[in-house]
């Protein structure tokens, strides 16, 4: 092969192929007259390097961007070199073929591909037909989204649930004057243990009690459920940290020779209030808050959560409304309302998880200048259910591995009942988060996250043996299409009927 200086034009021929030779030395001799050629022999093309086979390809797939700039040398535009340079382009007698390729989607070489390209188009046609269904959706039932739906004057019967939720902040205090007294030595260890247990106890049944006492709004009491189980989450983390560390810091021979304990308001305000539910006396912080970006977030924030508010109202609503008990009637009906509310619920999850755990997180991460922003990992690509449990939700996975896995390991629990312990754990507290402000105790959510288990080990299965495609599609199967579209039909017909018998 020669390759030409001007214009750095490559010219590709085969060698042992006689008249391509003949072609090559009078090509050298041609461009040698009109000084165009490097003083390259044609020997220099059996020992090219593979590098240079490359730039061929790449000359020969830019001889159309070429094509315009011949055409303009030919006219006059250019010396005797562009002349001699457009004879010799991309000849005929060139082979345009000189090794195997695959075609793009061939199953040989489509993961070796950027399909960025059909995932804009995806994007597009996402967006296109959504928008077709909610023209549609206005159209034939106008504008069902009420104006209560953020606030009207019913929602001042659930100030009992404000001033508990403002009343949370006892149990921190509670927790730190515990810790205060056994570093001053005042109690002894087992009383620790008892006093921290009756605290974390308190915390949790003193909001249920409120709850179920009043009369209050759905949205209300998930919202305080929610704010208890973070709380407790906490309360365990900080009383567990401090034993280890009590721990480590008096036995003989310490694993870190630099810890000692010690306990500080300051750190525990901070805990408090910071995105973890992992205690520690100091956390990895970031240099400043960056006042825009925090704005940019913020709005992004009051855009999702009136995307999901419209969502539940115009249709997810309606379809509940509309349906019947999935357990009892004709079960091709219950499959069609569970297909249909399918959609709309994968929405608003999906719009849930980027405006919890990606905005307000990160949000708050910000403002408190919390470093460690790893709040959930590539879940949509679990192979099995096992990996979304691992990567949806970081920061009660980190506190499920620290306090309850380990844990039970470290007293020679077995792996398999550790795992189901800790998924026991998750489980209660879905069903307190539901079941206490619908004041309903079907256990379906406890059932529902249990059944979690048998799931993670037929995913690794399979997973092992068909790949991990068929571990993914199970996971957004058995969440999205049926399992959470199912829970919501159930707790929404048990708490009809509850509403009508008592009335």
């Amino acid at each position: 092969m020669a390759i030409l200086d001007s214009g750095t034009v490559t010219m590709a021929t085969e060698n042992g192929v006689a008249d391509l030779d003949m072609l090559r030395r009078r090509k050298s001799r041609s461009d040698s007259s009109n000084g165009l050629l490097s003083e390259t022999s044609p020997s220099d093309d059996a020992g090219a390097p593979a590098d240079v086979e490359d730039r061929v390809d790449s000359a020969a797939q830019g001889t159309a961007n070429l094509a315009g700039d011949t055409e303009t040398r030919e006219s006059g535009g250019g010396g005797g070199g562009g002349n001699g340079e457009v004879r010799f382009t991309y000849r005929p007698s060139v082979p345009a073929h000189r090794r195997t390729r695959e075609s793009p989607l061939s199953s040989d070489a489509i993961f070796k591909q950027s399909h960025a390209g059909l995932f804009n188009l995806c994007v597009v046609v996402l967006v296109a037909v959504n928008s077709r269904l909610i023209i549609e959706n206005l159209m034939k039932y106008g504008w069902l989204i009420r104006t209560d739906f953020w606030f009207s004057s019913t929602s001042l019967r659930d100030w009992p649930l404000f001033m508990c939720c403002l009343s949370l902040s006892i149990f921190p205090l509670a927790a730190f004057t515990v810790e205060k007294l056994v570093l001053q030595k005042f109690i002894s260890e087992p009383v620790v243990i008892i006093l921290h247990i009756i605290i974390t106890m308190t915390e949790v049944l003193y909001p249920v009690y409120v709850t179920l006492r009043c009369d209050s709004a759905f949205l209300s009491g998930v919202t305080l459920m929610l704010l208890t189980c973070i709380v407790w989450l906490k309360l365990v983390s900080y009383a567990h940290t401090n034993y280890d560390i009590r721990t480590v810091a008096n036995s003989a021979d310490k694993v870190d020779p630099e810890v000692s304990y010690y306990v500080s308001l300051k750190s525990l305000a901070y805990f408090m209030v910071a995105p973890t539910l992992c205690y520690q006396p100091s956390y990895p912080r970031s240099p400043g808050i960056r006042k825009g970006w925090v704005a940019r977030q913020f709005a992004k924030l009051v855009i999702f959560t009136g995307l999901m508010g419209f969502i539940i109202e115009q249709y997810i609503n309606p379809i509940v409304r509309n349906s019947k008990h999935p357990l009892k009637g004709d079960l091709l009906y219950a499959i069609e309302r569970v297909l249909k509310l399918s959609v709309p619920n994968l929405y608003v999850w999906l719009c849930m998880f980027y405006c919890f755990f990606h905005l307000w997180l990160n949000i708050l991460a910000e403002l408190l200048c919390f470093g460690d922003r790893e709040f959930y990992k590539d879940w949509w690509n679990a192979k099995s259910v096992g990996d979304y449990w691992r990567m949806w939700n970081m920061p009660v996975h980190k506190w499920m591995v620290r306090h309850v896995y380990f844990p039970c390991l470290r007293i020679k629990i077995p792996k398999v009942p550790a795992i189901i312990i800790a998924f026991l754990v998750s489980a209660v507290f879905h069903e307190l988060c539901i079941a206490v402000p619908c004041r309903l105790f079907n256990l379906w959510a406890f059932i529902g996250i249990m059944f979690q288990v048998p799931l993670v080990f037929i995913t690794n299965y399979l997973q092992e043996r068909f790949g991990s495609m068929v571990g993914n599609m199970i996971f957004w199967f058995s969440f999205c299409i049926f399992g959470q579209p199912m829970c919501v039909l159930l707790y929404y017909h048990d708490l009809m009927n509850r509403k009508g018998s008592m009335s």
